[in-house]
């Protein structure tokens, strides 16, 4: 096998162990058992099991902006702003669900390494980052100051996070459920932002 499709596999796997057992009760041969390969091959590819635990949080923060990305293009730049809104936390909570195991995993943030704190800070910051940029090309939002606009983007993100944890606990509230919440919540204060005419 390619190294590259190794390595996809190699995460992919490494995330559910990780998710399951929890990062410190998972070992390295853990890992190297269900994927079918070599502990040292791990070592070779990711250098420890930090190192593989960054590299699992770096692909889910760099799949979750590809998701973002794709529905807001998908909506586009001149949809209504409440419809962009709604595509994008749209969009985070579908990831979650396709991701569930990465979801897990990012949450057990008190209890990974420290070095894959500022990781999981990073996808905080990405999203924030993105969404800014999203509506920062929202004409209805041109005249907003960037303080202003960049703590709803806080809230919305807080938002999202919080009500995916909720979820965990909550099986029954679907992706859309969760979209719903989070859009209604949020959307009156967002919307006043918006000029009337």
């Amino acid at each position: 096998m390619p190294r590259a499709q190794r390595e996809e596999q190699i995460l992919r796997i490494a995330e559910e162990v990780f998710a399951e057992r929890g990062f410190q009760a998972t070992t390295m041969e853990d890992i190297a058992e269900r994927v079918g390969v070599t502990k040292p091959l791990i070592y070779e590819y990711f250098g420890s099991k930090e190192g593989l635990l960054s590299a699992c949080i770096t692909s889910a923060r760099s799949q979750l902006r590809v998701a973002t990305e794709a529905a807001w293009q998908e909506v586009g730049a001149d949809a209504p702003l409440e419809v962009i809104f709604r595509a994008g936390v749209g969009a985070f909570f579908t990831f979650i669900d396709e991701h569930a195991t990465a979801f897990v995993l990012i949450q057990q943030e008190g209890a990974v390494a420290s070095q894959a704190s500022p990781l999981i800070e990073s996808i905080r910051e990405q999203q924030s980052s993105a969404t800014m940029a999203t509506f920062r090309k929202a004409p209805a939002l041109a005249a907003v100051p960037d303080q202003l606009l960049e703590g709803y983007v806080e809230v919305i993100i807080g938002a999202c996070e919080r009500v995916a944890v909720w979820r965990t606990r909550r099986p029954d509230v679907t992706a859309e459920d969760a979209t719903e919440i989070v859009v209604s919540s949020v959307w009156g204060g967002l919307s006043a932002l918006v000029p009337q005419t």
